[in-house]
């Protein structure tokens, strides 16, 4: 029999890229990664990873064994949803991925009430980008992921992951109150403040300056967008910020008619499928839903 825990090793190399990085992230030894993947190499009886310059990638072979490992953890997903619905009370340890925004204005309102409502409960949140997050979960370090996506561009969703929508969220483009009377010509020249170049949400933002009829000068990156709003209120850049972040600070600042008022980015809750209906998990969607509600409903 195939022993379970060397299939996940070799999953971990597909999914981090290099040997190296499944052993940084498993806490192992690049010696015992390398251990691991021999032993199962000789239960299979066939080659799992070549050498390709420096690294390795996995042969066809390998590749359909994690593909196989895929549907066994599933089940073993599904097994352990079916065990922890036995229990009518969310209880036990509950490791979530969140952005930095939700996880600095609504986070802690949402752990509170959980705290508050399910004692047995002990959420661990963990702070990661997107991308990241998505890699957490697929590979069981994380049973969940809240997540953001903007108008057009798609989350950072795979194979055997299960979404919900928590809330809409408007976007709107915010000016230096020196520029609020700005026309294109202004808007061609000022300097923007927007998050790190290839992400999700700087994709977005760049296609809106495009549509608008101006190139985005974009002097600043930042994943904070706290930081981006105190840029706006110091005249030093203009930025797209959501509602809740704005709202959460307690500013005043106003939205400029010179940029489109109807965008909305959607705050998303991320499980691995035969998980969604887990107790623990659904107390856990459901409470930041509800954290949610104030910041995102006027």
């Amino acid at each position: 029999m195939l022993d379970l825990h060397r299939l996940v090793v070799l999953r971990e190399v597909k999914l981090r890229g290099s040997m190296t990085a499944a052993a940084r992230e498993l806490s192992y030894s690049h010696s015992a990664i390398s251990q691991q993947l021999a032993l199962l190499e000789k239960e299979t009886g066939v080659t799992l990873l070549e050498k390709v310059g420096r690294g390795v990638k996995l042969t066809a072979a390998g590749e359909e064994l994690v593909r196989n490992t895929d549907a066994i953890l599933a089940a073993v997903e599904r097994a352990e949803t079916v065990l922890a619905s036995a229990h009518s009370v969310p209880h036990g340890v509950v490791p979530l991925a969140a952005f930095a925004t939700i996880s600095r204005t609504i986070m802690p309102r949402a752990l509170s009430a959980l705290a508050e409502d399910y004692p047995e409960l002990d959420v661990r949140l963990q702070l990661y980008d997107p991308e990241a997050a998505m890699i957490r979960l697929v590979s069981r370090q994380v049973d969940a992921v809240i997540t953001d996506s903007y108008p057009g561009t798609e989350p950072p969703t795979t194979e055997g992951i299960t979404q919900t929508v928590l809330s809409e969220d408007p976007v709107r483009g915010y000016l230096p109150t020196w520029a609020e009377d700005a026309t294109l010509e202004t808007l061609r020249t000022m300097k923007w403040v927007m998050e790190p170049r290839g992400s999700a949400a700087a994709r977005w933002a760049v296609r809106v300056c495009r549509e608008r009829g101006f190139e985005p000068i974009i002097a600043h990156e930042s994943s904070d967008l706290l930081f981006h709003l105190r840029m706006v209120e110091q005249g030093l850049a203009a930025a797209f910020l959501p509602e809740m972040v704005v709202r959460e600070a307690g500013l005043t600042v106003q939205p400029s008619p010179a940029l489109p008022m109807d965008q909305r980015r959607s705050v998303v809750f991320l499980v691995r499928a035969g998980a969604e209906s887990r107790p623990a998990l659904i107390a856990v969607r459901d409470a930041v839903a509800q954290a949610l509600h104030p910041l995102t409903h006027p």
